[in-house]
């Protein structure tokens, strides 16, 4: 088979005011500043990228990471590349992340496998939802989507097994089952984080562990582990596909999914199945929280946007191990984040989604989400999270009291303002999001830092009352004596301490 489109050198990665880009252009190029695509398909490149500075350099300690620098890294992943360049070919004998002995698995078309696309039955309400054909670009990033993001259902040909007595992809009745979600989606989708810097070689570079971290992190018993494209699995659980669950190359590419790309579609089956996070298998981009009887992982959520969940990702600060959310990305790099730069963001985003007997789809009020939050080195720190959990617990407080007074407003009049309230607190958010930056940069304790506080609270407060006034209707009487007994009064919130 003729070896074609290699993605070392073909544009094939989606960067932000650049378009496509080669895997060799990412890190000889250090003016690309962030990957572009949705949400899913960021993290997806970002994971692949790290497994390949992971492979490259993985460093001993921080002393060598800090040696190793930025520029060492992209250095050090271009040899790398260099040395493995056959196996990075999308069609060949080895093709990419692909399995040939999975070819007798039935085909699927490429919409099939994409949560975006409307195929079969479902209704077609946008032209981004409709199926079209996937140049060799676009089924290079798809085929790497699917590694961690595939979502369970009746698509994946489970009758063909490549491990002799695997019995992981038959039910109780002993027939082939439907396919499981990723690891990187989980249940209902969840909320990946990663530190960004100013540049994607420097965002690498904060986000890559070292190999005394991994010890301290106990979840990845073997370590880094080998890249999937230096010796795929030869079966659902083979010996390399033992390796993959026990190592952080297996949450970076899980190969959940065996693939073979075809011109129409894809063979398509369930590959390595990965423990979920209740039995100790966690990607290192996902937030656990570990102090309960039972374990809560963060997941998206269309209704409340990645931003308002920095304090909750942040927990860490002043806790012990034991309590909060963890995402070991963040609580392994915030620290020489903050020493080797002036400044960095907090990234987060995934994918929610329903389920439904076993099938998982993107439907109704599911979707991407994503934010990113800029924090200043110089004042980050234990004060400076204190004054922003105060901060967000009052905005919290104001959107509480604005649902509870427009359902106050129609219960007046006896009408049922269960609908109506979620969507005027939902407004309300919108509307914090624009400056919700700028509260994170005035939490430091400077008098200047105080007044612009006090000023955002008062525009808070104002958003309170642009919520309640939209929702709230004043055209009749009985409206307006509804609207004035009702009316949120956010005076104690003006008057706290900023």
């Amino acid at each position: 088979m003729e070896c074609r489109f290699n993605l070392i050198d073909e544009p094939w990665i989606p960067v932000a005011d650049y378009g496509r880009v080669s895997l060799r252009q990412i890190f000889s190029n250090a003016e690309y500043r962030s990957l572009g695509g949705n949400p899913v398909q960021k993290i997806a490149l970002l994971k692949l990228l790290l497994a390949i500075a992971q492979a490259a350099a993985t460093p001993k300690d921080e002393a060598e990471w800090k040696a190793l620098g930025a520029q060492g890294l992209a250095e050090r992943c271009l040899s790398y590349l260099d040395k493995w360049h056959d196996r990075f070919y999308l069609y060949g004998d080895k093709p990419f992340l692909q399995m040939p002995a999975i070819k007798s698995a039935r085909v699927q078309s490429y919409g099939a496998v994409l949560p975006e696309v409307s195929t079969g039955n479902t209704t077609v309400l946008s032209q981004q939802q409709v199926q079209k054909h996937l140049d060799d670009s676009e089924r290079a990033l798809l085929l790497l989507t699917l590694m961690g993001f595939a979502l369970s259902g009746k698509k994946t040909d489970n009758s063909v097994v490549l491990t002799e007595g695997y019995a992981g992809k038959k039910n109780d009745k002993g027939k082939p089952s439907t396919g499981k979600p990723g690891p990187s989606v989980g249940h209902m989708g969840f909320l990946h984080s990663f530190l960004i810097g100013s540049d994607i070689p420097k965002t690498l570079w904060l986000n890559l562990f070292t190999r005394r971290q991994l010890e301290e992190m106990n979840s990845y018993p073997d370590g880094v582990g080998i890249a999937p494209w230096e010796q795929m699995p030869e079966g659902e659980d083979c010996e390399h596909a033992k390796q993959l669950k026990r190592a952080l190359m297996g949450r970076l590419i899980p190969v959940c999914r065996f693939c073979f790309l075809t011109e129409d579609g894809i063979h398509y089956s369930e590959g390595v199945s990965h423990p979920g996070y209740k039995e100790g298998g966690v990607d290192p981009s996902t937030a656990v929280n570990y102090s309960g009887k039972e374990l809560k992982a963060l997941w998206v959520d269309p209704e409340k946007r990645p931003w308002r969940e920095l304090t909750s990702l942040l927990g860490f600060f002043g806790q012990s191990d034991s309590q909060g959310f963890q995402s070991w990305q963040l609580r392994n790099g915030l620290g020489r984040a903050q020493e080797k730069t002036n400044a960095f963001a907090i990234w987060s985003g995934g994918l929610r989604v329903s389920s439904n007997a076993g099938e998982q789809y993107a439907s109704g009020s599911n979707d991407f989400v994503e934010s990113q939050v800029w924090l200043d080195s110089s004042i980050l720190g234990d004060i400076w999270f204190s004054q922003l959990k105060k901060e967000m617990d009052a905005i919290n407080d104001l959107a509480k009291n604005l649902y509870g007074r427009v359902q106050g407003f129609y219960k007046e009049q006896t009408v049922d303002g269960s609908k109506v309230a979620p969507l005027a607190t939902r407004h309300f958010w919108q509307l914090c999001e624009r400056d919700f930056q700028d509260l994170v940069d005035q939490c430091d304790q400077t008098e200047q830092a105080a007044n612009d506080r006090h000023k955002l609270r008062r525009r808070f407060a104002g958003y309170v009352h642009q919520a309640y006034d939209q929702y709230c209707p004043r055209e009749t009487a009985r409206q307006l004596d509804a609207w004035a007994k009702c009316r949120p009064n956010n005076s104690k919130y003006l008057k706290q301490e900023a």
